[in-house]
C-alpha cells in the first residue's frame, strides 16, 4: 500500500542555528542515519532541531528542544526567519520518518547565541540520544558538511543568518 503524500500535513518545527561567541555554528551529528559512531567525516549532520509541542509558541520550543537535544539551553534568541520554510521528505521516508503521519516539516528557524561553556553541551541528557558527537564549524563550511536532503534549507538559512557569523563583539 502506497501512501499519497500530497494528503499528508506538515509538521511544525523550530530549528536552531547556534553560534558561539567566535560566531561558529554548532553542528551535530544524528545517531540514526548511516556513519553514526564512524569517523567524524562520516554521518549526517544537523543543527538542532524539532516538533512544537500542542500549545507551545515557536520561541518556547527552540528553547526547549536545545535543552532536549543538547541538554542546554544557555543561549539568547538572536533572530528568526522571516517565514516558515517547509520541506518534503524523499519518497522513501514517507510513511516512515515523523511517526509516518507527515510529508515534511514547515520550520520556523531561530539565530541564537550559545552564553555557557563547551562543557554544558551534553548529548546524554534525553534518551534515546539524537547525536552522538557535535563540533563548532565555520557558517561557511556547513556546506561541506553532509546535511542530507536538507542542504537547500540550510544554505536558505545560513545566508539569512550570515550576519551571526563574526565573533561576538565584532
Amino acid at each position: 500500500m502506497s501512501i499519497d503524500k500530497a494528503t499528508l500535513p506538515y509538521r511544525p518545527n523550530v530549528g536552531a542555528m547556534l553560534f558561539n561567541m567566535r560566531g561558529e555554528v554548532l553542528m551535530a551529528r544524528r545517531t540514526d542515519m548511516p556513519g553514526a559512531g564512524g569517523p567524524a567525516s562520516d554521518g549526517v549532520w544537523q543543527c538542532p532541531q524539532g516538533g512544537i509541542d500542542e500549545g507551545e509558541n515557536p520561541r518556547q520550543a527552540v528553547m526547549r528542544e536545545l535543552m532536549e537535544e543538547i541538554g542546554t539551553d544557555h543561549a539568547v534568541i538572536l533572530g528568526e526567519y522571516p517565514q516558515w520554510i517547509s520541506y518534503d521528505l524523499p519518497d522513501h521516508l514517507i510513511g516512515r520518518a515523523l511517526g509516518g503521519q507527515y510529508r515534511g516539516q514547515t520550520q520556523k528557524w531561530f539565530a541564537l547565541r550559545f552564553t555557557g561553556r563547551d562543557s554544558d553541551i551534553r548529548l546524554d541528557t534525553h534518551l534515546p540520544a539524537e547525536f552522538d558527537m557535535w563540533q563548532w564549524v565555520p557558517a561557511a563550511d556547513i556546506s561541506r558538511l553532509n546535511v542530507g536532503f536538507k542542504r537547500p534549507i540550510y544554505d536558505q538559512v545560513i545566508q539569512e543568518f550570515s550576519r551571526f557569523a563574526r565573533p561576538a563583539d565584532a
